[in-house]
């Protein structure tokens, strides 16, 4: 398996087009292995994944640092993500209100985060919701002070409208958008999302490219989940909209069986068939789940197979929203 490189922005970002996503490595999805979690973190940098993404709210901390603690003495062959400002919290953790894009916050998240990753510098660092008390061209401008400092090297947002992108990279050069991209998941393609970061320039990362492990087939009904799974929370994953999903899924299941594949791999596959400009950032906290993954993102679909999983998916086929009620944050 070789993982394509390809180009995140058009200000010099490279990575590897399959990512790894490991917000389910601190509890997200129910209990976790961190000593397993360590060992597929350094199996992914082995199968050639150099995108490696998190944020100061997944803990709250516990996620970067551990992720820090698996890249020591191979700092140099990650592209780190991290992101700040999707809730405001205290340095011992505690949730002190929701969204914070303060520029006096942005500072000290940003020192926050490089003491949790043990590094010196930040790769890409998002902002992961917009404040709507903060114009977002304060925010990023403290941002744009701190790459010129050399602890940031590019800059993304996420889930954010087209015009709030446009007056971020306005205020300082956007190299990535990230926001949630799947078969099940679509809007950004007639909402301007997609069409705006392509005419400024900016890559766009996916996340939860397997619906959140839907696609993957793994969830077949709300039972299967863990009383701490934060997916519990999101409409698409009650069992009424999961009975009604699983027939758009057993459509993406029979394609995959006429081409000798999974429905996991199919969908990595979609994604990434999108544009050169989209990257995407499955999750996994198992080596067992890793392989499939960086198989899907390294083998490219033909116009047929793609053509054919956007036609046996229809977004408004899709039941249920594909946020939480309480993720307030997202710009709609």
């Amino acid at each position: 398996m070789m993982l394509e490189r390809r180009s995140v922005g058009d200000r010099g970002l490279v990575v590897s087009a399959i990512g790894l996503g490991t917000m389910g490595m601190t509890g997200a999805y129910g209990p976790a292995d961190e000593a397993e979690s360590i060992a597929t973190i350094k199996e992914a940098l082995d199968l050639g994944v150099t995108m490696f993404d998190t944020a100061d709210v997944y803990g709250p901390f516990a996620n970067e640092s551990l992720l820090g603690r698996a890249l020591a003495g191979r700092r140099d062959d990650a592209v780190v993500a991290t992101k700040f400002g999707g809730a405001e919290l205290a340095d011992d953790g505690t949730v002190l209100g929701g969204a914070n894009g303060r520029p006096e916050y942005v500072r000290a998240s940003v020192e926050r985060s490089l003491r949790h990753l043990g590094t010196d510098r930040i790769d890409l660092y998002y902002q992961h919701r917009v404040d709507p008390r903060v114009p977002v061209e304060e925010t990023f401008g403290a941002l744009g002070e701190l790459v010129t400092a050399g602890k940031i090297r590019y800059l993304g947002i996420s889930e954010a409208r087209p015009e709030t992108i446009r007056r971020a990279h306005g205020a300082a050069p956007l190299s990535a958008v990230e926001t949630e991209y799947s078969l099940f998941s679509r809007d950004v393609e007639t909402n301007g999302v997609l069409a705006t970061v392509r005419e400024l320039g900016i890559g766009f990362v996916a996340y939860a490219p397997l619906g959140r492990g839907f696609l993957t087939g793994a969830v077949r009904s709300e039972g299967v989940l863990a009383e701490a799974d934060l997916r519990r929370g999101f409409p698409r994953f009650d069992d009424a909209n999961l009975r009604a999903n699983l027939a758009l899924l057993e459509r993406v299941e029979r394609i995959a069986a006429e081409r000798g594949t999974d429905s996991g791999r199919l969908a990595l596959g979609w994604a990434l068939g999108q544009g050169r400009d989209v990257v995407a950032i499955p999750g996994t906290r198992r080596r067992s789940h890793l392989a499939a993954n960086v198989d899907g993102g390294a083998t490219p679909l033909d116009d047929a197979t793609l053509r054919a999983l956007r036609e046996a998916v229809a977004p408004d086929e899709v039941a249920g929203t594909r946020t939480s009620p309480r993720d307030v944050g997202i710009e709609r």
